[in-house]
Order: C-alpha cells, then structure tokens, then sequence
C-alpha cells in the first residue's frame, strides 16, 4: 500500500500535468511578450531595421515634454475615465435595482438593457456617427424639434469626451448583469427586518442593498478603470483623435506610434507606463476597498 508521502507527490504530479497547457499558454503568450516588448522599450526599434539599445531615452522623451502628445494623451484618457467609469457604475447599479422589481415582461427588458453589449463596438460607432451628425443626425433633429440648442457632439473640442461618455452608458449591460446577480443574492430575511422596523424603501436602498453590493461596485469599479484606460475603437473609427487631438486617448496614441510612425520601440515604452498607471490605481482601489467595501460575513 502506498504511502501517504508517495501519494501527495503522485497528487502534486498530477495536478502539475493537468494545469501545465495553462501555465505554459501563460508563459508564451502572456509573460514572453511581456518580456520582449520591455525589452524592446529600451531601443530605438523601427520595425524596418534591428533594435539598437537606447536605455531609458524613449521614458525620458515621453515625460520631458518633448512628445506633447503624451501628456496631451493622458490627459484626454484621465478626463475620459473620471467621467465615464462612475456614471457607468450608477446607470448599471440603477438598472439592475429596476429590473430587480417584479414586474410583468421583466425577462424581456432584461434582454433589451442587455443586447448592445453584443453588438461590435465598429458597428455601434458606425449608428452613433448618423445619431451625432451635426446637419442630419437623430439627436439635434430632436433638439430642433423643441427648439432646443444644438450640440456638435463629437465634432467640437468641448463636446466630444462627454459625448463619448454618454455614448459608454449604451454598453453598461454587462455591469447591469452583475449587479443584478449580487441584488439577487441579498438574503430575504434583511429586507423583512427592516420592514418590521418601518424602513422606507430609501432606507432599504441606503442601510442594505448599497452595503451588501459594494463587492460587485469594487470588482466593476476595477473593471472599468481597466476598460476606460483602454478605450480604442470609439476614437478610432469615429473621430480618429480630432477635433485638435481633443479626443487622442492614450491607446489611440500607442496605436498611431507603433503602426502609423513605426515607433515599436517608442510605443512599447508608451505601453508600459500605461501598465504602471493602471496598476497604481488597481493598487489604491484596494486599498481604499478596507474602508468601504462590506462582505456578508463580516470582513471588509
């Protein structure tokens, strides 16, 4: 009979066996790149020609002001994400309360809120070009309409981060379905007793639904300050940066560097400082979570 020592080593054999397709998907695809485009951010790669090792000349370029276009990047991207990541949470949180409600067709608005987050973000852009069109578009029709001022949306310096923002709620379903599924997980027994205590429904919404669901606000808020520092397509194929860079997020940015200018090794050195940005708000997210974010079984 085999031994306890012999069979945790067959179990730590195994278990090495059967998760190795993931380690070693992770290595290759994850850590490899990731080493190569660090290395690659220390030279002057063209693309067209062999990397030449330039230490830390393409980190000094970005941050003494000689490339205005980085600074000018992540100032568009930071205006961007303040804006957008929290109105994102709220509109979800508000939607998920609503279609928490018993009420008849709920499956059915449920679907609805849900559908544009599977629409292709190029083809969503494309509708909300015709919607946004300054002369003909669906939204300054409406305007006129009730003789309202109109807007130029994304064709204005002013306008166009808040008309991306509004243009993000569209696609808030995905948030909404976690939202609705930690809502949903709420124990019965907290509304009933504050109920009994005569809680209004603000009182519910304050003292237990809010409380109970700040894990699902944190893991969206960590979400969407990911997702929102690396929002693409919408400038991309809408505004391609304009109106005078005013719309030239940080990716976009990247993205003209490495493949329009063939900067590789400028725009990984560029990519890099983006993986320091958004892990120094990852870290402060968590640890400001201490403070605010409330698990049923006590911990915090």
């Amino acid at each position: 009979m085999q031994s306890l020592s012999a069979l945790r080593r067959k179990e730590n054999r195994l278990g090495w066996l059967y998760a190795s397709p993931a380690i070693l998907g992770f290595a290759i695809f994850v850590l490899g790149p990731m080493a190569a485009s660090l290395w690659l951010s220390l030279t002057d790669y063209q693309v067209a020609s062999s990397p030449h090792f330039v230490g830390f000349d393409n980190y000094a370029s970005l941050f003494n002001g000689t490339d205005t276009f980085f600074y000018k990047s992540i100032g568009v991207t930071f205006y961007y994400v303040m804006l957008s990541v929290p109105l994102q949470i709220i509109t979800a949180f508000f939607l998920a309360v609503l279609l928490n409600q018993k009420v008849k067709g709920l499956a059915a608005f449920r679907v609805i809120f849900y559908l544009p987050t599977i629409v292709p973000l190029v083809a969503s852009s494309m509708v909300w070009l015709w919607l946004l069109d300054p002369d003909l578009g669906f939204l300054n029709t409406i305007l006129r309409s009730f003789h309202l001022p109109e807007s130029q949306w994304i064709y204005s310096e002013t306008t166009v981060i808040p008309t991306l923002v509004m243009m993000s709620l569209w696609t808030v379903g995905g948030t909404m379905i976690i939202f609705l599924a930690a809502l949903q997980d709420i124990p019965k027994h907290y509304y009933e007793a504050i109920e009994i205590d005569g809680g209004s429904s603000f009182h519910r919404l304050v003292y237990i639904t809010i409380p109970l669901a700040t894990p699902s606000i944190f893991f969206n808020a960590i979400m969407g300050l990911v997702g929102g520092f690396q929002v693409f397509v919408q400038p991309y194929t809408m505004t391609g940066g304009g109106p005078n860079d005013s719309s030239l997020f940080y990716i976009f940015y990247l993205f003209r560097e490495a493949f329009t200018f063939s900067n590789m090794g400028y725009a990984c050195a560029i990519a890099w400082v983006l993986f320091i940005i958004i892990m120094l708000f990852t870290v402060l997210l968590f640890k400001s979570s201490k403070k605010w974010v409330y698990y049923e079984n006590g911990g915090a």
